[in-house]
């Protein structure tokens, strides 16, 4: 079985910076497809990021193109978040996931086989 584990998550004031990481641990585990999406009380898990194997691809949400950047270290089994420019509205639990064996770049939530427990993000005004 492989595990996620999100790091990285705080309070900062709008305009601010955080960087996210999700690190994958377990068996012998490399080749996924991976992914970052976030939750706020009372809404819908929503896609943030995304990025194929081995990290030729990314995609991201329309709310977040321009300040957020995936990117991913295979020899650390780690992937990243690097957010910018933070707003208010990005504040929710943020979600890493791993589709294993898969290597095209997956937004739907449903593609993927394995979740962290979230980290928690919390942009102040």
């Amino acid at each position: 079985q492989v595990q996620l584990v999100e790091s990285g998550g705080g309070l900062v004031q709008a305009g601010g910076s955080l960087r996210l990481s999700c690190a994958a641990s377990g068996r012998t585990f490399s080749t996924a497809a991976m992914g970052w999406f976030r939750q706020s009380p009372g809404k819908e898990r929503e896609f943030v990021a995304a990025i194929s194997w081995p990290g030729g691809s990314t995609s991201y949400a329309d709310s977040v193109k321009g300040r957020f950047t995936i990117s991913r270290d295979n020899a650390k089994n780690t992937m990243y978040l690097q957010m910018n420019s933070l707003k208010p509205e990005d504040t929710a639990v943020y979600y890493c996931a791993a589709a294993r064996l898969a290597f095209r770049i997956i937004t739907n939530p449903s593609g993927y086989d394995y979740w962290g427990q979230g980290t928690q993000v919390t942009v102040s005004s």
